[in-house]
Protein backbone atom coordinates (compact mmCIF):
# COMPACT_ATOMS: atom_id res chain seq x y z
CA UNK A 1 0.00 0.00 0.00
CA UNK A 2 1.38 3.46 -1.16
CA UNK A 3 1.33 6.10 1.65
CA UNK A 4 -1.45 7.93 -0.07
CA UNK A 5 -3.91 4.61 -0.24
CA UNK A 6 -7.24 4.60 -1.81
CA UNK A 7 -10.00 3.44 0.49
CA UNK A 8 -13.36 2.31 -0.61
CA UNK A 9 -16.00 2.28 1.97
CA UNK A 10 -19.16 -0.07 1.99
CA UNK A 11 -22.08 2.31 3.97
CA UNK A 12 -22.55 5.76 3.42
CA UNK A 13 -24.11 5.74 7.23
CA UNK A 14 -22.64 7.38 10.49
CA UNK A 15 -19.75 4.81 10.57
CA UNK A 16 -18.89 5.27 6.82
CA UNK A 17 -19.01 8.82 6.59
CA UNK A 18 -17.48 9.39 9.77
CA UNK A 19 -14.13 6.42 8.72
CA UNK A 20 -14.65 8.85 5.00
CA UNK A 21 -13.93 12.15 7.13
CA UNK A 22 -10.94 11.27 9.27
CA UNK A 23 -9.38 9.13 5.98
CA UNK A 24 -9.66 12.31 4.08
CA UNK A 25 -8.31 14.55 6.80
CA UNK A 26 -4.93 11.61 7.31
CA UNK A 27 -4.83 12.40 3.14
CA UNK A 28 -6.31 9.41 1.73
CA UNK A 29 -8.64 9.43 -1.01
CA UNK A 30 -11.91 8.11 -0.40
CA UNK A 31 -14.37 5.96 -2.35
CA UNK A 32 -17.53 5.58 -0.92
CA UNK A 33 -21.14 3.14 -2.40
CA UNK A 34 -24.01 2.83 -0.63
CA UNK A 35 -27.34 1.17 -0.91
CA UNK A 36 -29.01 1.69 -4.42
CA UNK A 37 -31.91 2.51 -2.55
CA UNK A 38 -30.15 5.67 -1.03
CA UNK A 39 -31.37 8.57 -3.19
CA UNK A 40 -29.24 11.93 -3.77
CA UNK A 41 -26.45 9.89 -2.26
CA UNK A 42 -23.63 12.44 -3.95
CA UNK A 43 -25.67 14.94 -2.43
CA UNK A 44 -25.51 13.70 1.29
CA UNK A 45 -21.65 12.66 0.79
CA UNK A 46 -20.71 15.89 -0.50
CA UNK A 47 -22.34 17.84 2.34
CA UNK A 48 -21.19 15.04 4.96
CA UNK A 49 -17.91 13.73 3.43
CA UNK A 50 -16.75 16.24 0.99
CA UNK A 51 -13.65 15.06 -0.87
CA UNK A 52 -15.32 11.72 -0.94
CA UNK A 53 -16.40 10.15 -4.63
CA UNK A 54 -19.33 8.11 -4.71
CA UNK A 55 -18.83 5.23 -6.81
CA UNK A 56 -20.44 2.16 -7.76
CA UNK A 57 -19.77 -1.24 -6.14
CA UNK A 58 -17.44 -2.71 -8.69
CA UNK A 59 -15.64 0.52 -9.22
CA UNK A 60 -14.97 0.70 -5.25
CA UNK A 61 -13.58 -3.07 -5.35
CA UNK A 62 -11.07 -2.16 -8.53
CA UNK A 63 -9.94 0.63 -7.43
CA UNK A 64 -9.15 0.40 -3.67
CA UNK A 65 -5.97 -0.54 -1.65
CA UNK A 66 -8.15 -1.26 0.96
CA UNK A 67 -12.19 -1.84 1.30
CA UNK A 68 -14.11 -0.95 4.50
CA UNK A 69 -17.28 -2.76 5.01
CA UNK A 70 -19.64 -0.42 7.24
CA UNK A 71 -22.89 -1.37 6.86
CA UNK A 72 -25.44 -3.13 9.19
CA UNK A 73 -24.68 -6.41 10.07
CA UNK A 74 -27.93 -7.84 8.55
CA UNK A 75 -26.88 -6.28 5.35
CA UNK A 76 -23.21 -7.58 4.60
CA UNK A 77 -24.76 -10.56 2.40
CA UNK A 78 -25.36 -7.64 -0.31
CA UNK A 79 -21.33 -7.05 -0.46
CA UNK A 80 -19.57 -8.57 -3.59
CA UNK A 81 -17.40 -10.96 -1.55
CA UNK A 82 -16.32 -12.76 -4.18
CA UNK A 83 -15.25 -10.11 -5.96
CA UNK A 84 -12.70 -9.22 -3.23
CA UNK A 85 -10.40 -12.18 -3.79
CA UNK A 86 -7.05 -10.88 -2.47
CA UNK A 87 -7.96 -7.24 -1.17
CA UNK A 88 -7.59 -6.53 2.67
CA UNK A 89 -10.96 -5.66 4.18
CA UNK A 90 -11.89 -4.10 7.18
CA UNK A 91 -15.30 -5.44 9.02
CA UNK A 92 -16.01 -2.69 10.68
CA UNK A 93 -19.58 -4.12 11.26
CA UNK A 94 -21.19 -5.36 14.77
CA UNK A 95 -24.12 -8.03 14.81
CA UNK A 96 -26.63 -5.73 16.67
CA UNK A 97 -29.99 -7.66 17.27
CA UNK A 98 -32.15 -4.52 18.12
CA UNK A 99 -31.18 -3.16 14.87
CA UNK A 100 -30.39 -6.37 13.19
CA UNK A 101 -32.88 -8.64 14.42
CA UNK A 102 -31.95 -12.17 16.10
CA UNK A 103 -30.25 -14.16 13.43
CA UNK A 104 -30.13 -17.70 14.82
CA UNK A 105 -27.58 -19.43 12.97
CA UNK A 106 -25.27 -16.15 14.19
CA UNK A 107 -26.27 -17.17 17.77
CA UNK A 108 -25.82 -20.36 17.50
CA UNK A 109 -21.85 -20.21 15.26
CA UNK A 110 -19.88 -20.71 18.26
CA UNK A 111 -17.28 -18.35 15.88
CA UNK A 112 -16.35 -14.63 16.33
CA UNK A 113 -18.76 -12.65 13.17
CA UNK A 114 -15.69 -11.40 11.20
CA UNK A 115 -14.88 -15.41 11.54
CA UNK A 116 -18.36 -15.73 9.68
CA UNK A 117 -17.76 -13.18 7.33
CA UNK A 118 -14.21 -14.42 6.47
CA UNK A 119 -16.13 -17.59 5.68
CA UNK A 120 -18.23 -16.18 2.70
CA UNK A 121 -14.93 -16.08 0.96
CA UNK A 122 -11.55 -17.60 2.29
CA UNK A 123 -9.43 -15.26 -0.15
CA UNK A 124 -10.18 -12.25 1.43
CA UNK A 125 -7.96 -10.86 3.85
CA UNK A 126 -10.03 -9.96 6.30
CA UNK A 127 -9.16 -7.81 9.11
CA UNK A 128 -11.92 -7.13 12.19
CA UNK A 129 -10.98 -3.07 13.16
CA UNK A 130 -13.18 0.00 13.98
CA UNK A 131 -16.36 -2.11 15.20
CA UNK A 132 -15.36 -1.32 19.01
CA UNK A 133 -15.40 2.32 18.87
CA UNK A 134 -18.49 4.74 18.24
CA UNK A 135 -18.50 6.54 15.32
CA UNK A 136 -18.09 9.96 17.47
CA UNK A 137 -15.33 8.44 19.61
CA UNK A 138 -13.54 8.19 16.55
CA UNK A 139 -13.98 11.97 15.66
CA UNK A 140 -13.71 13.15 19.45
CA UNK A 141 -10.71 10.98 20.25
CA UNK A 142 -8.35 11.68 17.51
CA UNK A 143 -5.11 13.01 18.44
CA UNK A 144 -1.93 13.14 17.07
CA UNK A 145 1.18 10.29 17.61
CA UNK A 146 2.86 10.45 21.00
CA UNK A 147 -0.12 12.60 22.83
CA UNK A 148 -0.41 10.61 26.33
CA UNK A 149 -4.29 10.85 25.94
CA UNK A 150 -4.16 9.00 22.89
CA UNK A 151 -6.94 6.07 22.37
CA UNK A 152 -6.55 2.86 20.95
CA UNK A 153 -7.88 0.80 17.95
CA UNK A 154 -7.36 -3.23 18.02
CA UNK A 155 -6.56 -5.03 14.57
CA UNK A 156 -7.33 -8.90 14.55
CA UNK A 157 -6.61 -10.79 11.34
CA UNK A 158 -5.18 -14.45 10.53
CA UNK A 159 -2.88 -12.07 7.34
CA UNK A 160 -0.38 -10.44 9.12
CA UNK A 161 0.72 -8.31 6.59
CA UNK A 162 -2.87 -6.91 6.55
CA UNK A 163 -3.10 -6.55 9.88
CA UNK A 164 -0.05 -3.93 9.57
CA UNK A 165 -1.79 -2.36 6.48
CA UNK A 166 -5.18 -1.47 8.54
CA UNK A 167 -2.49 -1.02 11.75
CA UNK A 168 -0.81 2.42 9.63
CA UNK A 169 -4.40 3.85 8.52
CA UNK A 170 -5.40 4.02 12.32
CA UNK A 171 -2.31 6.28 13.40
CA UNK A 172 -2.88 8.04 10.06
CA UNK A 173 -6.55 9.32 11.71
CA UNK A 174 -5.10 9.44 15.49
CA UNK A 175 -5.57 6.18 17.08
CA UNK A 176 -2.75 4.33 18.58
CA UNK A 177 -3.08 0.27 16.82
CA UNK A 178 -2.72 -2.27 18.95
CA UNK A 179 -2.23 -5.57 17.36
CA UNK A 180 -4.69 -8.73 18.62
CA UNK A 181 -3.65 -11.40 16.41
CA UNK A 182 -5.60 -14.14 14.57
CA UNK A 183 -9.24 -13.17 13.75
CA UNK A 184 -10.58 -15.29 16.49
CA UNK A 185 -9.79 -12.85 19.06
CA UNK A 186 -11.77 -10.73 17.71
CA UNK A 187 -14.52 -11.91 20.17
CA UNK A 188 -13.61 -9.65 22.90
CA UNK A 189 -14.26 -6.74 20.32
CA UNK A 190 -17.63 -6.91 19.82
CA UNK A 191 -21.02 -5.94 21.64
CA UNK A 192 -21.25 -7.31 25.10
CA UNK A 193 -17.60 -8.13 25.30
CA UNK A 194 -14.84 -6.41 27.21
CA UNK A 195 -13.03 -3.57 24.89
CA UNK A 196 -16.37 -3.11 23.01
CA UNK A 197 -17.41 1.14 23.88
CA UNK A 198 -14.64 1.95 25.92
CA UNK A 199 -11.72 4.29 25.43
CA UNK A 200 -8.38 1.95 26.18
CA UNK A 201 -4.89 3.00 25.86
CA UNK A 202 -2.95 0.58 23.81
CA UNK A 203 -1.29 -0.72 27.38
CA UNK A 204 -5.07 -1.68 28.27
CA UNK A 205 -6.26 -3.06 25.29
CA UNK A 206 -3.60 -5.27 24.50
CA UNK A 207 -4.20 -6.60 28.10
CA UNK A 208 -7.43 -7.70 26.66
CA UNK A 209 -6.17 -9.57 23.41
CA UNK A 210 -4.18 -12.71 23.34
CA UNK A 211 -1.56 -12.67 22.46
CA UNK A 212 -1.65 -8.17 22.35
CA UNK A 213 1.50 -6.00 21.26
CA UNK A 214 1.05 -2.47 19.73
CA UNK A 215 2.17 -2.57 16.08
CA UNK A 216 4.31 -0.21 14.78
CA UNK A 217 3.22 2.45 12.57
Amino acid sequence: MTERAVVGIFGAGKVGTALARLLLAAGHEVLIAGSPRQTALDLLVGVVAPGARVVTADELVEASDVVFVAVPFGKAGSIPWNALSGRVVVDAMNYWPPVDGNIAEVDADPRSTSEQNAARNPDVRLVKSFNHVGYHEMEDDSLPAGDPLRSSMAVVGDDEEARAIVARLIDAIGFDPVDGGALAHGRVLEPGHPAFGRELSAAELGALLTPAAAVAA
